[in-house]
Parts: C-alpha cells; structure tokens; sequence
C-alpha cells in the first residue's frame, strides 16, 4: 500500500482526539464522584473505559499496518 492510501495518519488524529475525550470523561467522572451525581461519574467512568478500548484497537490497527 502506497502512503497516500495508507490511514495511519487519520488513525493517529483519532487516537489523539480518543486521548482528549478519555481525559474530558474522566474529569467529569471525578468531579461528579461522591456527590449528588455519583450516576454520572459510573457512566463516564463505563465511557472511559469503552474510549481506552477504542484507542487499543486503533494502535493494534496501526501495528498490523507497519507490518
């Protein structure tokens, strides 16, 4: 595959912008822990983790790519 057709720099603007939205959920995660909206923090905590998933799989794409 030529490097015009190669995604790995489109995945690697994901994995940033997965990056930013991880650290967005758990800033609100841990504000919202202990309080009155507990719920949310569980939620964002659930979101955070399906956003770490993602950002696995993009590197594990990119790896299979340089290969």
């Amino acid at each position: 595959m030529d490097d015009a057709a190669s995604p790995q720099a489109e995945l690697s603007s994901i994995a940033t912008a997965l990056d930013e939205l991880s650290r967005r959920v758990t800033a609100i995660a841990e504000r919202s822990a202990g309080t009155d909206l507990d719920w949310l923090a569980t939620d964002m905590y659930e979101g955070e983790r399906a956003l770490r998933e993602a950002r696995r799989r993009v590197d594990r794409s990119v790896g299979r790519l340089r290969r």
